[in-house]
């Protein structure tokens, strides 16, 4: 099982998102943890070599697991860690080779192509403070087909 961090990063009014080429989705930056990080090291990590920005104190939001189906069958699985956080130093990067950066509005959010689940999660981290849990199932073209999050009410 493969296992990810991101971070949804809040500062005056705005989030900032990376634009993937190959959907045409926004995402929350993020990547792949290596071999004896904790959760919290990789995020800082993997948002810096996205973003070129430094995280200060970034606050875990939700853990949640995917499962990517073809028909019956689970062709990937992998768990996330998504943090929150609301300061950062540092100077973004002008090239980012996962996608495009881009500052949005909070109120834009839930405007932007993204998948399904993610609207939930982007949610979640602008209202509660809470420890979101959540199991997503998606098609292997990123459907959703079932979702399941904990509490059930802070997200929906």
């Amino acid at each position: 099982m493969q296992r990810v961090t991101n971070c949804i990063l809040i500062h005056d009014d705005h989030v900032l998102v990376i634009k993937k080429p190959r959907h045409g989705w926004y995402a929350i930056p993020g990547g792949k943890m290596e071999q004896g990080e904790s959760i919290k090291e990789s995020v800082q990590r993997e948002y810096w070599e996205e973003t070129s920005l430094t995280l200060s104190h970034p606050r875990l939001t939700g853990v949640f697991t995917f499962n990517i189906f073809d028909g019956e069958d689970v062709i990937q699985e992998w768990m996330m860690f998504t943090f929150v956080c609301h300061h950062y130093t540092g100077e973004m990067t002008t090239y980012c080779r996962e996608g495009e950066l881009e500052w949005v509005p909070l109120g834009r959010v839930h405007q932007l192509p993204m998948a399904e689940g993610d609207h939930k999660i982007f949610q979640h981290a602008f209202t509660s403070n809470e420890l979101l849990y959540g199991t997503f199932q998606y098609t292997k073209a990123y459907e959703l087909l079932d979702m399941r999050l904990d509490p059930a009410d802070s997200a929906i």
